[in-house]
């Protein structure tokens, strides 16, 4: 399969409309040809006239760690070009920046979660288009999550850097999808394409949704993995929470844990309370110690999600319902448990992590509400996610 950045580079007739352009490239340390070369020298090389580059979240060299890490904008030490950060001093692309370029080329390797802060980042980005009559080509690359839809529908008041619209937690659409659904959504006036990815199979074995034949890289510091990507619509939730989600290990996000839980009883709970949401995952025991982060230093019970191997189902796998059940298991077992986190998170101020994480208050109320049943949770998610696939079809790529 060909994904958007190598059909456009073998295709002379699809570059052409860049002739005479400046051009600006968004990417990150994942935006890599077939043959592993960055994009930004792979275009260089095919004569296309970069003049600015952009980096998203943990910067366009992927460095920064921690969320909320903020990047500095530099001079691109090969090119000479600017390298303009959005996610430091602002998080909206200038009208300075703007004007450095005529056409911007979206590379970025997203995991298919709308907390996944590209998201976002392709809104602005297309927002501020609009505003100055640029144009945006987003080079589509696979959604390693697939197609499944899943959790509560963001509510309206709630948008946030983790919130860019009335979607849920995974969406199941590519970036480039994604781009035509916020153009119809918000009403924007732009020039906006999608160079496709050329035989994606998302619903196909063993990769459902990436293709096992290219590598994974690291699209940010702690998306180490397919595994991760197909837990992180869940496992994100954790960010939100006293519990570790495995930053200071080598397997971030794809873990549970802290020192004053039981993991074998916390999954023992968890099959006891909702055995159907468990379906395609297998979860395991274990101990960690991060090195930084929640917990540094102190040995852990965790649980970790294998969302990967003959276990896996992943029509079956439903992560958004498993780490709720993970949270509903040790309020059961703990129910003074200091579980929510009160912290400013992606600069939202006045509201609880969680909250901002799921787009409204429902998951949380759910959890801490000891009369309520799996069956509630399913009644109030049920019909966003039934809402969403009928919405989203219409941007398929097929």
């Amino acid at each position: 399969m060909k994904f958007g950045i190598d059909r456009l580079l073998a295709d002379p007739a699809l570059r052409k409309p860049l002739e005479g352009q400046r051009v600006a490239l968004l990417a990150h340390p994942a935006s890599v040809t077939a043959d592993l070369t960055h994009s930004l020298d792979a275009l260089v090389a095919a004569g296309v006239n970069i003049s600015a580059v952009f980096g998203p979240q943990h910067g366009v060299r992927g460095d920064l760690q921690d969320n909320m890490m903020e990047s500095p904008d530099f001079t691109d030490p090969t090119y000479r070009v600017p390298v303009f950060s959005l996610y430091g001093e602002v998080r909206r692309p200038t009208g300075q920046s703007m004007g450095t370029f005529d056409t911007m080329l979206v590379d970025l390797q997203d995991v298919g979660c709308r907390i996944y802060t590209f998201v976002t980042t392709l809104l602005y980005i297309l927002e501020a288009a609009a505003a100055h009559r640029k144009s945006v080509w987003v080079l589509d690359r696979p959604n390693p999550a697939g197609r499944p839809v899943e959790g509560q529908t963001l509510l309206p008041g709630w948008e946030s850097f983790v919130g860019a619209g009335p979607m849920p937690m995974r969406h199941g659409m590519t970036l480039g999808e994604m781009g035509r659904w916020f153009v119809d959504h918000y009403g924007l006036d732009v020039d906006y394409r999608v160079i496709e990815m050329e035989g994606w199979a998302p619903d196909a074995a063993p990769g459902f949704g990436w293709p096992p034949e290219r590598p994974w890289i690291n699209p940010s510091p702690n998306a180490a993995n397919v595994n991760m990507a197909r837990a992180y619509a869940g496992t994100v939730m954790l960010e939100g929470t006293t519990l570790s989600e495995g930053r200071g290990t080598t397997r971030p996000l794809e873990l549970f844990g802290a020192p004053d839980i039981d993991a074998k009883a916390v999954i023992a709970e968890m099959h006891r309370l909702a055995p159907h949401w468990l379906g395609g995952v297998r979860l395991r025991d274990f101990w960690f110690q991060p090195t930084f982060h929640k917990h540094v230093g102190q040995l852990c019970n965790g649980v970790f999600l294998h969302a990967e191997g003959p276990g896996y189902d992943h029509a079956a796998f439903r992560p958004w319902r498993v780490q709720a059940l993970g949270f509903k298991a040790i309020r059961t077992l703990y129910p003074d448990y200091n579980l929510w986190r009160d912290f400013p998170y992606e600069y939202v101020f006045d509201k609880l992590a969680i909250d901002v994480i799921n787009g409204g208050p429902g998951l949380r109320l759910w959890v801490d509400d000891p009369a309520a049943q799996p069956g509630d949770l399913d009644a109030a998610t049920l019909p966003d996610e039934t809402a969403w696939e009928q919405v989203r079809a219409a941007y398929l790529a097929g």
